[in-house]
């Protein structure tokens, strides 16, 4: 019985985890913008990219999920101040893909090692796993170890539904990054400069979101006090 409540309890949290990261991390729109600031890359160097952001994002959520709140702890960072920084950050990113020319993208060109650069910063952090992402993945391991009823993170019953949660979303993360070509030529240009402004001005609210959301979280706390 023990061992079925155990099986019952990482399939809900794994539930839970994919339910809260994949609309933050919103890989499909994510997918769109990454395209359009790429620019045109070699079938190859696209797939490298494509499975670094993967790879990357995998450790920064995880490594959010079990120390986030200990590494914000220790340089006395709020989780508050990251939402305001890192949602301005991903506000400024939408508000200048939102306004980009619609040419820019033909105009581009993008050599193998300034791409390969670009694979965590901007395309991983903060396009792909923002502030939002990170302080949805802190709050989430806080939320496991006690849901679990366990007080360390590393415990298998905390640990399996948050790696097979996160592989689960960096799978997706792949290959809408990796096939984002093709779903641009099913489009057309029409149809991918539809989705790329769409996708920025949901990239652009979301950055105000976060902003607001640590605003009001330190506001709240200043009445606390």
């Amino acid at each position: 019985m023990n061992l079925q409540q155990d099986i019952a309890g990482i399939a809900r949290e794994t539930i839970l985890v994919l339910a809260a990261l994949f609309p933050i991390v919103n890989p499909l729109g994510s997918a769109a913008i990454f395209i359009n600031m790429a620019g045109p890359l070699d079938p190859k160097l696209h797939e490298l990219v494509s499975r670094k952001i993967a790879i990357y994002s995998f450790f920064l959520l995880m490594v959010s999920m079990i120390w986030g709140a200990e590494v914000l702890s220790f340089f006395g960072i709020s989780i508050y101040a990251v939402q305001i920084g890192g949602g301005l950050v991903v506000t400024i990113a939408g508000w200048s893909l939102l306004n980009q020319a619609n040419d820019t993208q033909a105009s581009t060109a993008t050599d193998p090692e300034g791409a390969l650069d670009k694979a965590f910063y901007p395309y991983t952090l903060p396009l792909t796993v923002g502030p939002g992402s990170i302080s949805v993945a802190i709050t989430l391991g806080a939320h496991l170890t006690e849901s679990l009823g366990h007080g360390t993170f590393l415990a298998p019953e905390v640990l399996i539904p948050a790696l097979i949660g996160v592989v689960s979303i960096c799978v997706i993360i792949y290959t809408c990054y990796r096939y984002g070509r093709s779903a641009e030529r099913l489009l057309g240009k029409t149809g991918t400069t539809v989705v790329m402004r769409l996708s920025s001005f949901i990239l652009l609210c979301i950055g105000i979101q976060i902003v607001s959301t640590g605003v009001r979280t330190y506001l709240e706390l200043l009445r606390g006090h």
